[in-house]
């Protein structure tokens, strides 16, 4: 069994742009390098027993920096050469030329994501938001003809690392979780962080069913 990286596509490159940028108070870095004969860009997001999580999107356009911003209420994001406006987030990409043998993928572990159903979507937003200021992403995938949306986290860096979730009839189709705790109303899936007064966790869809949850711990 290897240590080495596991890499997982999201399912477009602005999910991509989404996970580094959105709510960030500083953009994530970016890299650039090939995976599986294509140029993708990739950032590490989690530890599994020392195996690197890094979550990727293949390119086909390149700039020195993933740019991310809303128009009329609808995210938008794009390659740019430079980072110019205020009102828009950039993600430094870094450019690697050849990818170290630690580096390159590795698929060869046991180790899992150990499944915790939670009983409402409240419940998972205030998980997301219990341990760090800006609150951790929000990963969505399709399981056995449902949508599954949770937090990837462990609660001793040593132990066990959890997927906390809920289990949804219907995909996501809505990018944010606005979520509030004044004034007793249901999170609710929107567009935007725009409105005054809320909090917000941002969603990411990966492609594919997430390869390292314990599925087989989830009762039907």
């Amino acid at each position: 069994m290897d240590k080495l990286p596991r890499y997982i596509e999201v399912e477009s490159a602005m999910e991509f742009s989404r996970l580094v940028c959105a709510l960030e108070r500083v953009p994530r870095v970016s890299f650039l390098h090939d995976h599986e004969g294509k140029k993708v860009l990739s950032v590490q997001m989690d530890l599994l027993k020392e195996k690197p999580i890094i979550y990727f999107t293949p390119v086909d356009t390149l700039g020195h920096y993933l740019c991310y911003g809303f128009k009329a209420g609808k995210e938008e994001s794009s390659m740019v050469n430079s980072a110019t406006d205020s009102a828009r987030l950039y993600s430094p990409i870094v450019k690697i030329k050849s990818l170290p043998a630690s580096l390159k993928s590795g698929n060869g572990t046991v180790d899992k994501y150990h499944p915790i159903e939670l009983e409402d979507m409240a419940s998972l937003a205030k998980l997301s938001f219990g341990f760090e200021e800006t609150p951790f992403p929000l990963f969505s995938f399709p399981f056995n003809g449902k949508w599954l949306m949770g937090v990837f986290m462990n609660f001793n860096e040593e132990g066990i690392s959890y997927f906390c979730h809920i289990i949804m009839e219907e995909e996501p189709k809505k990018p944010f979780l606005k979520y509030s705790t004044n004034n007793g109303i249901d999170p609710s899936l929107v567009d935007s962080p725009s409105q005054h007064g809320y909090s917000y966790i941002k969603i990411v869809k990966l492609k594919e069913t997430h390869p390292l949850v314990d599925y087989d711990q989830i009762q039907n």
